[in-house]
């Protein structure tokens, strides 16, 4: 029987098939011996293996085998249970993972976004749970300075003089800050400064219309708004919290 290429298997009604070698990885496992005729649990009837177990559960060992690694859906919760069956298989490397459902469970990021839009200036001010996202973020956000005239601050085009870029500022690893809009200079001249959000390439100077392309992406990133808030009504700071479950990378055995 070791020698079939090919085995059937029917776990409590669920139909599996598989490769003989995918099931013979684990040689001591209860399915490599199965292969064998040694192990009486499992029965032998019109070709196919008949086990009386959870054949839902069944499945993610079945992944397993094939892939080597453990990697679970995001609402996954019934970790004792397939333990237990991993246990009944004898892969007990696979139920020591897990064991260690902290290393397994999606996690819970929150992003917090806050913005004062002023009447020719808004700031904004980022912070995030994970650094990575931030670091992210801080490289998809571009801000652009430059001078122009004052009758031409408010206009959706940017000015033909060049543009220079500004690094933003970043009082941690968790959070960034920068601005848009125009600062009063000399004369009838502004400093204004213009955000660009990657993949949109536009260049955009309108406190309001950079919070909208901001919160549009985070969305597109998987990120759910939780709650607004007013932080301070006389400043106009107001607060958008987002939260996102983030699967954790699969572990490899």
């Amino acid at each position: 029987m070791s020698n079939r290429e090919v085995v059937t298997l029917s776990v409590g009604g669920v139909r599996f098939v598989t490769r003989a070698s995918t099931l013979q990885q684990f040689p001591e496992s209860r399915l490599a011996r199965m292969l064998n005729d040694d192990d009486r649990e499992f029965k032998l009837v019109n070709g196919e293996f008949f086990v009386d177990r959870d054949g839902t559960l069944f499945s993610y060992i079945m992944d397993f085998l094939r892939t080597l690694q453990v990697s679970l859906p995001p609402d996954f919760s019934d970790y004792q249970r397939l333990q237990r069956e991993a246990e009944f298989y004898g892969f007990h490397l696979l139920a020591d993972l897990l064991s260690q459902e902290h290393l397994l469970k999606p996690r819970l990021e929150i992003l917090e976004v806050r913005v004062a839009l002023q009447e020719m200036q808004a700031f904004f001010r980022i912070f995030g749970s994970c650094s990575t996202t931030v670091e992210t973020l801080a490289e998809q956000i571009t801000v652009f300075t430059g001078q122009q005239s004052g009758q031409s601050w408010n206009s959706p085009f940017p000015s033909q003089k060049p543009l220079v870029p500004l690094p933003l500022e970043r009082p941690s690893h968790h959070d960034l800050v920068f601005q848009c809009g125009t600062d009063y200079s000399a004369g009838d001249q502004f400093v204004a400064r213009y955000v660009s959000i990657k993949p949109d390439n536009r260049k955009l100077i309108n406190g309001t219309n950079v919070l909208g392309l901001l919160l549009d992406t985070l969305l597109k990133d998987g990120f759910r708004l939780i709650s607004t808030r007013t932080v301070s009504s006389e400043e106009k700071v107001e607060c958008y919290s987002f939260e996102r479950m983030k699967r954790p990378a699969g572990l490899t055995v």
